[in-house]
């Protein structure tokens, strides 16, 4: 059988997820420099792909271009944390508020659970998680509140993945992921939108205590 050369297009996407993969499950650190030819010849594909990709990831601000140090993963600090948790804790309660009012199916939500429960290693859990918390503003009844969170998401996850490297919290975060859907299955709007709040308040004050206050201050 002969194979069919891979469009651009998709070449791109594949090596864009395929780095994201890497820098979300801490295949790659903060910091780490992205060679081109490098990744190029992991992926088995030209260096255009690779740099298109790039250009794509740091729109989404998992990576950084700079003409003098090259492409790096992004590094995570407590301003990043700040400014990425300040978005999600001003929409994702009201957008899971919002599903909860329109009867939305929370069905992927509690797979997602389950799938974080059976996980066998951090990338596995780091994947169902982010789908966990996706599942619960998606279908919002707002679609561009989704996509605004949609934003962020990726880099809510660079940091979640940078916290429990350092220091491994998911088995209490998981805890209150099932509260949080407890409440939503129940119909309580404001009550599950109230506990979203508190479990994404109280797990950037743990990673980053010394983000605290600073947005107060500005």
């Amino acid at each position: 059988m002969t194979s069919v050369p891979m469009p651009i297009p998709s070449r791109t996407q594949f090596v864009q997820e395929g780095i994201k993969h890497r820098i979300l499950t801490g295949q790659l650190t903060p910091g780490q420099a992205l060679v081109e030819t490098e990744l190029a010849a992991q992926f088995g594909v030209s260096k255009t792909p690779v740099r298109e990709a790039l250009k794509t990831l740091a729109g989404t601000g998992l990576v950084v271009m700079n003409q003098y140090k090259g492409v790096t993963v992004r590094m995570v600090d407590a301003d990043m944390a700040r400014e990425v948790y300040d978005v999600r804790l001003l929409l994702e309660p009201e957008a899971l508020r919002r599903s909860v009012l329109c009867g939305t199916s929370l069905d992927t939500a509690r797979e997602a659970l389950e799938r974080a429960d059976a996980a066998t290693d951090t990338a596995q859990r780091s994947l169902a998680n982010r789908e966990f918390h996706r599942s619960l503003y998606v279908r919002c009844g707002n679609p561009l509140l989704g996509r605004m969170l949609d934003e962020v998401r990726d880099q809510a996850a660079l940091v979640s993945a940078v916290a429990w490297a350092a220091d491994p919290s998911w088995e209490r975060e998981a805890t209150e992921h099932r509260e949080i859907l407890r409440l939503a299955l129940e119909g309580d709007s404001d009550g599950a939108a109230r506990a979203l709040h508190s479990h994404i308040a109280s797990f950037v004050q743990r990673a980053f205590p010394e983000a605290q206050g600073k947005g107060e201050q500005e």
